[in-house]
């Protein structure tokens, strides 16, 4: 991680101030005035290269928008006020009526109702399929295809997909590939470098890293970030404020340190539950009884502080018990903060749990946060006592 250093701590910051801040200043301001006609005409020409009102662009903004697309090898980023947003946006900006998207199946539960719910009243059909051939997966896609919208791993059951064998069929076919890569980050996947047209993060998780700002990255190459700020951006004006952009560059000062403890931390406390008799299975990419664990470590450089455990149990009472229990994993939504956190699939459906459901019963979601290894594992430990009752 040492070779971003240079992102993260300087680039886009000593040329953006006549003086020179160690901590750059927020411009808290809706917008900017001009002492030229010539200039303001520039301004409303191209608004992200001379600031003029704060929903177009702002100088704290832009910071963190070199910063995000520097970190993932691509030349421009749009920095937006969430995951959702920007997820929408990308999509949005590269489909018309009659237009098919051809989605990983299981992902982002916003992502997953943008394409079949909201788009589908504009006439943009939605196929979500399997991952678990990639050559299967691609034979969903249609004369009509437009998208393919990956997310690789997904966050609860962490499926993965073959990205260069996805870039190079879609390229072949003018189809525009976006991946969702806000669980590996810019660093620990090069999707960009791999061919990927779009890359999606949330960077409420580990860029911000502090679980107190929502906001969002889209990047991709200078033509395709002017298509989307010019049109769906500009107009839909779901902007990131300049002092949560504050807050992100505070958070991608400890980056580096962050998701190193954060590894490090995760691969101790799955030591410790792989010889768990209340473990059923663990689903991690990196995990060696994963089924593409070597397609995932091709991909990926770094494992994540995710996982979800399935439980050995039949009840679901014993299960929510075992979240209660548990006094050093918060229960919530979201991670990539400094908390560990879970979230059990059970929450997500009424007490009688019957009918079809998305997940199992018996399925957490783990998330480690920057507590010490031995601490969390004492929590588990101790917790697990109500499987023995």
């Amino acid at each position: 991680m040492d070779d971003i250093s240079k992102i993260i701590f300087k680039l886009g910051e000593d040329e953006a101030f006549t003086s020179k801040p160690v901590v750059p200043p927020i411009y808290q301001t809706s917008n900017f005035y001009f002492d030229r006609v010539s200039v303001l005409r520039d301004a409303f020409k191209n608004e992200a290269k001379t600031p003029l009102y704060t929903r177009g662009d702002n100088p704290t903004v832009a910071i963190i928008r070199k910063k995000v697309a520097a970190m993932s090898d691509a030349d421009d980023a749009m920095i937006v006020s969430s995951g959702a947003s920007a997820i929408s946006l990308a999509i949005l900006a590269n489909v018309s009526a009659g237009d098919h998207i051809l989605c990983m199946e299981h992902p982002y539960s916003w992502t997953e109702k943008f394409c079949r719910v909201i788009l589908k009243r504009f006439n943009v059909d939605s196929t979500f399929a399997s991952a678990f051939s990639t050559n299967d997966f691609l034979k969903n896609v249609t004369d009509k295809t437009k998208v393919i919208f990956l997310e690789s791993p997904n966050t609860f059951t962490f499926d993965i997909i073959d990205i260069r064998q996805v870039v190079a069929f879609a390229k072949e076919r003018n189809i525009i590939t976006i991946i969702d890569n806000t669980f590996a980050t810019p660093v620990g996947q090069k999707c960009i470098s791999m061919g990927i047209d779009i890359e999606i993060h949330s960077i409420s998780k580990y860029l911000n890293g502090h679980s107190d700002v929502v906001a969002g990255a889209i990047i991709s190459n200078h033509s395709m970030i002017d298509k989307i700020y010019h049109s769906e951006f500009l107009n839909i004006g779901t902007i990131v404020s300049p002092h949560d952009a504050w807050l992100i560059l505070r958070g991608l000062r400890t980056f580096s340190i962050r998701i190193k403890a954060i590894g490090e931390t995760t691969e101790k406390v799955l030591v410790f539950l792989r010889g768990q008799k209340f473990v059923s299975k663990i689903l991690h990419p990196f995990e060696d009884n994963f089924p593409l664990n070597n397609l995932a470590k091709s991909q990926m450089q770094w494992n994540g502080g995710l996982f979800s455990l399935l439980i050995n149990s039949d009840s679901v009472e014993t299960v929510e018990q075992f979240c209660e229990q548990l006094k050093h994993f918060k229960m919530a939504v979201s991670w990539g903060g400094h908390e560990s956190l879970i979230i059990p699939a059970c929450s997500f459906y009424d007490k009688s749990f019957e009918g079809k459901r998305k997940y199992p019963f018996n399925l957490i979601r783990f998330y480690v946060g920057l507590e010490s290894a031995d601490l969390l594992i004492a929590d588990i430990s101790k917790a697990s006592k109500v499987f023995n009752k």
